[in-house]
């Protein structure tokens, strides 16, 4: 039992380490690409404006979930209730921190490595029958 619940964790460690990555790595691109927009042509009308910015944000933002049940399912992990919807959850304030406020380097690696230790204690946690 005890060498499946320490796979778990491993498992729940690395989906969350990549799906962070990738996540805010979605999350920038979309962002620069917006600013690049509004930045092509200021007269068109909506360019780079709301609707390119909140695109960035849902798509920064709703890719977490779907890659943290994909990961684990990937892995053949079941039960991943509350790794998805807490890390969802999580990661709109960490991930919106690290994107929105444009950290450095040292301190997105740091939240980026945060989120993965909080993947990994919720993957513990199996939220079916066992």
């Amino acid at each position: 039992m005890t060498n499946r619940r320490t796979a778990r964790w491993v498992k729940g460690v690395a989906v969350s380490a990549v799906s962070a990555v990738v996540c805010c790595w979605i999350w920038t691109s979309c962002r620069e690409w917006a600013f690049g927009v509004a930045a092509a042509d200021q007269d068109a009308l909506f360019a780079g404006g709301f609707l390119e910015l909140l695109f960035a944000g849902v798509a920064g933002v709703m890719s977490m979930p779907l890659l943290l049940w994909a990961g684990m399912r990937v892995l053949r992990e079941r039960g991943n209730h509350l790794l998805v919807m807490v890390g969802a959850v999580t990661w709109i304030f960490l991930g919106g921190h690290v994107v929105e406020d444009d950290v450095g380097v040292g301190a997105t690696a740091g939240f980026l490595a945060l989120f993965a230790a909080l993947g990994s204690l919720l993957a513990g946690v199996r939220t079916d029958g066992e």
